[in-house]
């Protein structure tokens, strides 16, 4: 029962953060005006999971979460703009150009095309998946970034599986209870997509089988319980 109610504590304290993250996401969106603010609130996103991922310590405050959100989006101002329009830019060009060839494709050549940009809205889902966390985890040119997230798509297909799973059920989810959406909105899939990369895609620095002294997310309930104890 008591290892029970940490672990139940342990969760709620996540849960609190994550919509923690997404209110920072609303705020920090408006404070840019939404065409400056949005981009470098998405990579804030990503980097604040990754440094709760990596903390020694995954008990963070609203004020921590709050506070590590707040700076990355400032160091993010130029650079995530520079990167994330042209990202939105080809998004919106696959998806424009998926839908022309769905209204207007007939025959086996239609539905050949129509096959062909599915395929390229899925790996477009993973890349943009992938590379947002890459591009927090990395300090390395905007060419490596596109490159080694395309190759990460190949070389981890379990990974990109449970990415693209993940994307379906939240989906389904925000469709099924809206509610959710307004409650975690971005910052619920990016958890659970920096979760599952930190799980399997075993990035150096950010791999869930390699602890490097530092407490796994998977092992701070039984650690806290273990503190307390040797407290008594």
């Amino acid at each position: 029962m008591k290892r029970f109610s940490v672990w139940y504590e342990y969760i709620c304290r996540i849960i609190m953060n994550i919509f923690v993250v997404h209110a920072a996401f609303l705020v920090h969106t408006l404070m840019g005006a939404v065409i400056v603010g949005l981009f470098p609130s998405i990579a804030a996103t990503y980097e604040t999971y990754r440094a709760w991922l990596r903390a020694d310590d995954h008990e963070w405050t609203a004020r921590t979460t709050w506070t590590v959100f707040h700076r990355a989006w400032k160091s993010e101002l130029r650079g995530a703009n520079l990167f994330g329009y042209p990202l939105f830019a080809l998004g919106a060009l696959l998806v424009w150009e998926a839908y022309v060839v769905g209204a207007n494709g007939g025959g086996t050549i239609g539905l050949v095309a129509s096959g062909l940009f599915l395929v390229l809205l899925v790996a477009y889902a993973l890349f943009a998946s992938f590379v947002w966390m890459i591009r927090a985890h990395f300090d390395e040119k905007i060419g490596w970034i596109i490159r080694y997230s395309l190759s990460m798509i190949v070389a981890r297909p379990l990974c990109s599986l449970i990415l693209l799973a993940l994307d379906a059920i939240t989906v389904w989810a925000y469709v099924k209870w809206p509610g959710l959406a307004v409650a975690f909105g971005l910052s619920l899939p990016v958890f659970a997509a920096s979760l599952t990369i930190y799980s399997y895609a075993h990035l150096p620095g950010l791999d869930a089988r390699v602890i490097e002294g530092k407490v796994s997310i998977w092992k701070a309930p039984a650690n806290r319980q273990s503190t307390a104890t040797s407290k008594r």
